[in-house]
C-alpha cells in the first residue's frame, strides 16, 4: 500500500524530468544566456516585449541584445525549475511533520531539498559565469541527481518492497552500472558544455582514423580560468576530439557492463528488469549514433538526454530491487556444512516419552 506523499513524489519526479529536458533544449538551442541576469530576464520577471522594456534592456545590457525566442526558452526552464523547488520543499515539510510515523522517509526528502537549493546556485552561476563548462556540467549533473533521488523517494513511498532473493554479485554489478552511468552522464555534459558533440562526424572511426589527433590535456583541463563568455566553446579541434573520443569509449564500457548486469538479472529471474534495462540501453545507443550520423539534429539531441535519464532511472530501479530485497542469498560456511548432500542429516534428539 502506498504511503502518504507518494503521489506528490511521483508528480515531483515527472516534473523533474520535464525540467531536465527543458534544460537540455535550452542548452542545445544556445539559449543559456538568453537572459543575461538571474533570476529575472533583463530585470523583468518575463522576457521584455514592450518598447519601454526593450529600451530598458538595451540601456542596462548593451552587450547582450534581446532575443525573444532564446529568452523565453531560458525563462520557461526557470519557471518549471522554480515550481519543482516549491514541490520539493512541500515534500520535505510533509516528511518533517510525519517524522514520527514508522517507515516514513525523512533524511531523503530533506537531502533532496538541499540538492535543489544547490541547483539554484548552479543555475545562477551558469548565467553569471557565462556558461563556464565546469558549472554547466555540474548543473546538468545536479538535475539528473535531483531526478534520480526523487524517483528513489517515489519507490520508497510506493509501499512495494521486492521479496526476491538477490545474490551479492548482482548488487555489485548494479552498483558498477549505476556508477558508470553517472560518469557517462558527466562526460556527456562535458561534451555538451564544450560543444564537442560534432567533433567526430563519422562512425566507427573519427576523422577517418581509429585514433585521431587528440589533446586530452586541454580537453580535460578542469582548472581552466573563467573566461569572458563560453557560448560556442573556447577549445580547439584536437581538444574537442579528445572529449568526444572519451565519451565514446565510456559508452562502450558502460554497454559491456550493462550487458553483464542484464545477464545477472536474468539468472536470478528478474527478466522484466533485464528487458527494461536492455531496451533503455538499445534506445540510448541508437540515439547516440543518430547524433553523429545526422549531424546533431535538435529533436534527436533532446531525446538523447531523455534516453540518458531513462537509463539512469532504470539503474536506480535495479539498485532499489537489489539493495532492498527482503531475502539475501548468502551461504555461510556453517549452512553449507549442515545441508551438504554429501553429509547425512543429523539424527533427531528425542526427549523422554517421545516416539520416534
Amino acid at each position: 500500500m502506498a504511503k502518504a506523499g507518494f503521489r506528490l513524489a511521483l508528480f515531483a519526479t515527472l516534473l523533474a524530468l520535464v525540467v531536465v529536458l527543458l534544460g537540455a533544449y535550452t542548452r542545445l538551442t544556445h539559449a543559456g544566456l538568453g537572459c543575461p541576469d538571474w533570476p529575472g530576464c533583463y530585470g523583468f520577471i518575463s522576457v521584455p516585449n514592450t518598447d519601454a522594456q526593450l529600451a530598458h534592456a538595451e540601456l542596462h545590457f548593451p552587450d547582450t541584445p534581446v532575443h525573444v525566442e532564446k529568452g523565453w526558452s531560458e525563462m520557461v526552464h526557470r519557471y518549471f525549475a522554480g515550481t519543482l523547488a516549491l514541490v520539493i520543499a512541500l515534500l520535505a515539510a510533509r516528511a518533517w511533520r510525519q517524522r514520527h510515523v514508522a517507515d516514513q522517509p525523512l533524511k531523503l526528502p530533506v537531502f533532496i531539498l538541499w540538492v535543489v537549493l544547490a541547483q539554484a546556485a548552479f543555475g545562477m552561476w551558469t548565467v553569471t559565469l557565462k556558461l563556464w563548462p565546469q558549472v554547466v556540467t555540474g548543473h546538468l549533473l545536479g538535475g539528473f541527481a535531483t531526478l534520480s533521488l526523487l524517483f528513489l523517494l517515489t519507490l520508497r513511498l510506493s509501499g512495494v518492497l521486492p521479496a526476491l532473493a538477490v545474490p551479492r554479485r548482482l548488487q555489485r554489478w548494479a552498483t558498477a552500472g549505476l556508477v558508470l552511468a553517472i560518469v557517462q552522464i558527466a562526460l556527456g555534459g562535458w561534451v555538451s558544455s564544450n560543444y564537442a558533440a560534432v567533433a567526430c562526424v563519422d562512425l566507427p572511426t573519427c576523422h577517418g582514423q581509429w585514433w585521431p589527433d587528440a589533446d586530452f590535456a586541454n580537453g580535460f583541463h578542469l582548472t581552466q580560468h573563467i573566461g569572458p563568455n563560453y557560448l560556442g566553446g573556447q577549445l580547439d579541434s584536437d581538444a574537442r576530439t579528445a572529449i568526444h573520443l572519451t565519451h565514446r569509449l565510456g559508452a562502450l564500457l558502460l554497454t559491456l557492463v550493462l550487458l553483464g548486469l542484464a545477464w545477472q538479472l536474468r539468472r536470478v529471474g528478474m527478466t522484466r528488469l533485464a528487458g527494461l534495462l536492455l531496451s533503455a540501453l538499445a534506445l540510448q545507443i541508437c540515439l547516440g549514433l543518430s547524433n553523429v550520423l545526422f549531424g546533431l539534429p535538435l529533436a534527436v539531441a533532446v531525446a538523447h538526454n531523455a534516453g540518458g535519464a531513462a537509463l539512469l532511472l532504470t539503474l536506480v530501479l535495479v539498485n532499489y530491487h537489489a539493495r532492498t530485497a527482503l531475502v539475501r542469498v548468502k551461504a555461510p560456511r556453517l549452512a553449507r556444512w549442515r545441508f551438504s548432500p554429501r553429509r547425512p542429516a543429523p539424527s533427531p534428539i528425542l526427549l523422554k516419552g517421545e516416539l520416534p
